[in-house]
């Protein structure tokens, strides 16, 4: 018989034991609770939230389920980044060969995309070669001769977070902060990390809407993180129209080797710098933000960055050299004058996968060669025959009425700053 404590109807609940909770999640990794009771617990967690405590005690017995990576004792901080998820969003590409240069090890376990966010791993395997399924073995292997990796999660970690997210998603509690904490904050701390910085978004194309609720999730990872012995850190970023220019998978590498090479759209570069210098003043490396800033764009305008990023392409089976595929290219013009005042920034991300670039299902293929390219942004003063949106695919008209309901023009407009808060 499961405790009493465990069945939750009311908001003022009895607040669970760490025990409790520890009954629960390993009983549901090994087997011994069925689906169904753990779906009633998922709903039960939906409905009533959990107590900050509850939470960093739901994370860790995630954590505990399975097996962590372990790093020699040897002065070097190892970190990492998590974002929500965007469109256009590929500052990991950039982040890690730069952290890597700056002195610390990345480890850095990424996602494929689902929904109308794009992948870091679905773009990195536009690279040909590329692998992302390395083992354990190998992530420490080459974290520590190249100075970083980026790779899908293997098996042995979290495991009871692989289970319970596939619950989730099919009982309609995915919107859960306290359960995106424990999925999200589960499998970077198996990283065994010394500092971790979260890019949380809202906007339409972001999972979290609202900047409320965005708020409110990244307060929630931070407290996490912190109390479990890692020094987190997050920015609040806009997310209401891509960021930079390109959205897809391989024109996006394109433009994150250009950020790479000292060039690249300046929101991409004013991020990417922002959340690493975050993260180098987290392990000391460097005492105050400006200095930070100073490393970071040194680092990617002498080329280090680069060259590291070219270190880590070969390490996992890529070629750095390789012409990545990219569709023909074809033009989205607007039809009236005015300012470019709501991007349907969601409505993008679908598009993409119209085309073929992403994915409605876990097992769908991709075309890695299909894209856009956002000619203009919010606040930009536009006239009629004026480029809109560039679409890379042999089909663009099958999106062509979503791109022009998508990008409202009127009278009026504004652009609105990227990084909104920091926590």
């Amino acid at each position: 018989m499961l405790p009493a404590s465990l069945i939750a109807a009311k908001r003022d609940r009895q607040e669970l034991s760490d025990a409790e909770i520890a009954y629960f999640i390993q009983g549901f990794a090994e087997g011994s609770i069925p689906d169904y009771q753990m779906s009633a617990m998922a709903m039960a967690i939906y409905l009533n939230g959990m107590t900050p405590r509850e939470v960093a005690t739901l994370t860790s017995e995630m954590l505990r389920s399975g097996t962590q990576l372990t790093w020699p004792r040897d002065g070097i901080a190892r970190v990492d980044k998590h974002s929500t998820g965007g469109i256009g969003d590929k500052t990991s590409l950039i982040l890690a060969p730069l952290l890597a240069e700056c002195g610390v090890q990345v480890p850095m376990l990424s996602g494929r995309g689902l929904g109308a966010t794009g992948g870091t791993l679905d773009k990195l395997e536009a690279i040909p070669g590329f692998r992302t399924d390395l083992s354990l073995e190998e992530i420490t292997r080459l974290t520590q001769s190249v100075g970083c990796v980026i790779t899908g999660a293997s098996v042995e970690l979290a495991p009871a977070d692989r289970k319970l997210y596939a619950l989730r998603d099919v009982t309609a509690t995915v919107p859960s902060i306290p359960l995106i904490t424990g999925s999200i904050m589960s499998k970077k701390l198996a990283e065994s990390l010394d500092a971790l910085v979260l890019d949380v978004k809202f906007g339409s194309g972001a999972f979290m809407k609202t900047r409320e609720l965005a708020t409110e999730l990244a307060h929630s990872l931070v407290d996490t993180g912190n109390r479990m012995g890692v020094r987190t850190t997050a920015l609040l970023t806009d997310m209401n129209q891509p960021l930079g220019r390109m959205c897809g998978n391989a024109v996006e590498v394109m433009e994150s080797i250009d950020v790479l090479k000292g060039g690249g759209p300046d929101d991409v570069r004013l991020l990417t710098i922002e959340l690493c210098a975050v993260l180098l003043i987290s392990v000391g490396i460097d005492q105050d933000m400006e200095a930070a800033r100073h490393r970071c764009a040194k680092l990617l305008d002498n080329g280090a960055a680069y060259d590291r990023w070219c270190r880590m392409v070969k390490g996992q089976g890529g070629n750095p050299d390789a012409i990545l595929p990219v569709a023909p290219a074809s033009e989205r013009k607007s039809d009236r004058e005015g300012v470019v005042t709501t991007i349907d920034t969601e409505a993008l991300g679908l598009a993409i996968i119209t085309l073929g670039g992403g994915r409605r299902k876990m097992r769908d293929p991709i075309d890695h060669s299909v894209g856009l390219e956002m000619l203009v942004r919010l606040g930009d003063v536009v006239s009629v025959g004026m480029p809109l949106v560039r679409i890379f695919s042999r089909y663009p008209d099958v999106i062509a009425s979503t791109i022009h309901h998508a990008i409202i023009i009127s009278d009026d407009g504004h652009a609105p700053g990227l990084i909104v808060e920091r926590l």
